[in-house]
């Protein structure tokens, strides 16, 4: 499954920035009914990447929907023990979930989760994505893909890579690049991304995947080398570094993205209602530019197609777990 937005996503997305003006009052006019706050539960914790990004464009769909958007973080087992809260939250609108891509990891990672990840959620829409990249520590003497992987086959037993922790989608990143490449390289796991951004800098761990925003500064003062971007095309914020597509490995493709969500027997015109109040609130300049700042490429992608994408990336995970053997308890 490519998760880069494709041609027709953004057709998509433009289609319905330019109808969102037009839609906006009736829109507002079927909300009256919901004179109460929008819960909105995020399985992670403040600061992260999904918290900066609902918080960012939380105003605007509270102003489309007529409801103000409250939004609480209930970190836990990877989103978890959020998810599980939301999935037995009334199925009236009047609770949302935002997810990552954890959501379809964990199913693979962890024995017993008390939901189904596919049949307990209503989908609402993939709201944007945002690539990682591979980046090594200036102290090794390599500058690209092929250069890695080169070294890597000629030095056995040298070189090793980071990640946020177990299980993570920076830890199954870095995992799938090292498959595909047909490499051996040990990783080691920190408790989040300030350590590890702190060892990578310091040249104490030598590789690892991690989301473009917080890199590019550090790329582009020399004190990271980026290899290769993660996503299908290249990113904005480092347009000179090649994907790792384009350097050898077609098959590798990963984004980070973010989704809305309900519990499941949501009804559909409450489905419909929710998902053009992200259309129209992410269409306003400040949402838009607030998600572009935060390095997300803006998606918008319909309810049913959100749905074949979170089964396909459900899928298309469990194989990169099960070949990493990366299990949890």
């Amino acid at each position: 499954m490519n998760a880069s937005p494709s041609i027709t996503r953004r057709q998509w997305l433009a289609s319905t920035i330019a109808c969102a003006a037009g839609t906006l009052a009736p829109l507002a006019r079927a909300a009256a009914p919901h004179d109460k706050p929008l819960r909105v539960i995020l399985p992670l914790s403040a600061g992260s990447g999904a918290d900066g990004a609902i918080r960012a464009i939380g105003p605007s769909i509270g102003k489309v929907l007529g409801q103000a958007l409250v939004i609480e973080n209930l970190p836990g087992a990877g989103g978890i023990t959020g998810t599980a809260q939301l999935v037995r939250a009334p199925k009236d609108g009047s609770t949302i979930g935002i997810i990552s891509n954890n959501h379809v990891v964990n199913p693979s990672l962890y024995k017993n989760i008390p939901f189904d990840s596919i049949s307990d959620i209503t989908t609402i829409t993939i709201i944007g994505s945002t690539p990682f990249v591979l980046v090594a520590s200036p102290k090794l003497p390599v500058r690209n893909v092929q250069e890695l992987i080169a070294h890597a086959k000629a030095n056995p037993g040298t070189l090793n890579y980071g990640s946020s922790g177990n299980g993570t989608i920076l830890h199954l990143g870095a995992a799938m690049f090292v498959q595909q490449a047909g490499l051996q390289i040990p990783h080691i796991p920190y408790r989040g991304m300030g350590q590890l951004m702190n060892d990578l800098l310091s040249g104490q761990v030598q590789l690892g995947v991690v989301a473009v925003a917080p890199a590019a500064p550090h790329v582009k003062t020399g004190a990271l080398r980026a290899l290769g971007v993660t996503s299908a095309k290249r990113s904005s914020a480092l347009p000179d570094v090649p994907t790792i597509a384009e350097q050898g490995l077609p098959d590798y493709v990963l984004d980070g993205w973010i989704a809305a969500i309900a519990p499941a027997g949501l009804a559909d015109a409450e489905r419909q209602r929710l998902y053009q109040g992200f259309v129209q609130g992410v269409a306003t300049p400040e949402a838009t530019q607030a998600l572009v700042a935060q390095g997300y490429d803006i998606q918008l992608m319909p309810p049913a197609q959100t749905t074949a994408f979170i089964r396909e990336e459900k899928s298309r995970m469990e194989a990169v777990v099960n070949a990493a053997n990366v299990k949890l308890d």
